[in-house]
């Protein structure tokens, strides 16, 4: 089978969120290619002496996303470029030109495996459910994650530093509400801290499926977990099923625009005195996250940084 390959310019500044929108539309194994600099870390897990040399960073991003020939190709690319338009009103999406080319059959879901291999979070081991555990690292917390097309691998900023101000606020009576949930790794780590509940949300059904998957490769009962899928932000019906000043803990791991919608809404799920950790955040929005923050009433009680990005946590006031 022969499949069209479409490659979209943007800018490196809004590279995830629409690698985000795509998956949302239904495009899986989206490409990224840019020019942003490796960290220290990215250099660490690469297990190589000498790295090649990269041209400076432009700014510039290309999204490569493919079809099947027998896909409504022109509804498809009208709904990517209406999504960009609703985008470009606060985040700079660039010129957002798309290239059409056509390659051949390759599995785009699954060849992104060989990039995933096993890496540490502090002391936790995170590992694909694909590689196996070495004898010198089965006194670790390991944790097995095979996202699918779901976002979290534990890899990324973002997730690191929700990881760790989880860890530091968990108790074995939290119970714990993910939005957006994608992969379910933040809920499933809160369990393994001692957590007693973690309950999950996201609009993905793939991040659904993915969590369940998880959380059973993990070796976690059914009973200690909920996923679902729609928007608690403005859903009702989400909302109360997901309930009512009943979390110990809400996490949530999404853009600085979404936390600034959610906020408000989200103060209504915590318990009083209960913790709201929140990242997805690039340093340039960590004042704007902070004022949604405190416009909800909530109490600033800490901010954290991993390179360019930034979690911050705060607390429901009794």
């Amino acid at each position: 089978m022969k499949w069209n390959k479409f490659r979209l310019k943007t800018t490196t500044e809004a590279e995830d969120i629409v690698s985000s929108m795509l998956a949302d539309l239904g495009i899986e194994g989206v490409e990224i290619e840019d020019k942003i600099p490796l960290t220290e870390s990215d250099k660490e897990q690469m297990f190589v002496d000498i790295l090649p040399e990269i041209e400076p960073d432009d700014g510039v991003a290309y999204l490569s996303f493919y079809l099947e020939e027998e896909a409504d190709t022109e509804a498809v690319l009208a709904n990517v470029k209406k999504e960009l338009e609703e985008m470009s009103a606060y985040v700079n999406v660039g010129e957002c030109t798309i290239e059409e080319s056509e390659t051949e059959d390759v599995d785009w879901v699954n060849n992104w495996k060989k990039y995933f291999h096993q890496f540490y979070v502090d002391d936790i081991l995170i590992i694909p459910s694909w590689e196996d555990v070495k004898p010198s690292d089965e006194d670790k917390m390991v944790i097995h994650i095979d996202p699918g097309t779901a976002f979290g691998t534990g890899m990324h900023e973002t997730t690191q530093l929700c990881i760790r101000q989880i860890r530091k606020y968990v108790t074995e009576k939290t119970k714990i509400l993910d939005v957006g949930c994608g992969s379910g790794i933040l809920g499933m780590l809160a369990l393994k801290f001692g957590a007693e509940h973690s309950v999950g949300t996201d609009l993905d059904p793939c991040a659904i499926d993915a969590t369940y998957e998880n959380m059973e490769n993990n070796g976690i009962s059914r009973d200690k977990y909920e996923v679902m899928i729609g928007n608690i932000i403005d859903d009702k019906a989400v909302q109360d099923k997901v309930g009512y000043e009943c979390y110990d803990i809400v996490a949530a791991n999404i853009l600085a625009p979404v936390l600034v919608e959610l906020t408000p809404v989200i103060v209504n799920q915590l318990k009083p005195g209960g913790i709201y950790i929140t990242s997805g955040i690039i340093d340039d929005k960590e004042e704007t996250v902070k004022e949604a923050v405190a416009k909800a009433g909530l109490e600033l009680i800490d901010v954290t940084y991993q390179g360019e990005w930034v979690c911050v946590t705060a607390r429901k006031r009794n």
